[in-house]
């Protein structure tokens, strides 16, 4: 069994208040000290691979974990806003490997990932949501997802 770490990105500046693409809307400095603490969290997982959304705020919340474990950070579209469910999952099944993996994406891949896990009848240990910050883990065993377990936003 291994397990996928699928992270909703941390706290970003204001949709709203943003005037640039949005795919460039960063952290906010809450933004940054939960990527720190999700960094903290991670280290000593012994994770295999990074794999986010290409969005600056996606990137920004894995960037302190890439420095402390020494790992590329891999970008894919199929977790960029808009992605569906179905889709995110078969990749997330591709990239599970021996190690296990972090991914970085946004809330509506998060929310579209546990609705079809759960569509799909596996057993979620936690609400069906994801607040900034939160983590998904997904044990996947022989080429499925068996079980999924939510972890709070480290504090703020």
């Amino acid at each position: 069994m291994t397990k996928i770490h699928l992270i909703r990105h941390a706290k970003a500046k204001n949709r709203a208040e943003w005037s640039e693409q949005d795919e460039a809307r960063p952290l906010t400095k809450r933004g940054r000290r939960e990527a720190l603490a999700l960094a903290e969290r991670l280290a000593d997982g012994n994770l295999g691979r990074l794999v986010s959304s290409p969005y600056v705020r996606c990137l920004q919340t894995l960037e302190p974990l890439a420095l402390t474990i020494d790992l590329p950070i891999e970008t894919t579209e199929l977790l960029a806003e808009g992605t569906g469910g179905q889709d995110a999952v078969a990749l997330l099944l591709s990239l599970a490997g021996d190690l296990p993996i972090a991914c970085c994406t946004h809330g509506d891949v998060v929310h579209e990932v546990v609705g079809s896990l759960a569509d799909a009848g596996v057993v979620l240990d936690g609400p069906r949501e994801a607040p900034v910050a939160s983590t998904w883990v997904l044990d996947v065993e022989a080429g499925r997802i068996s079980g999924a377990r939510f972890v709070e936003p480290p504090p703020r």
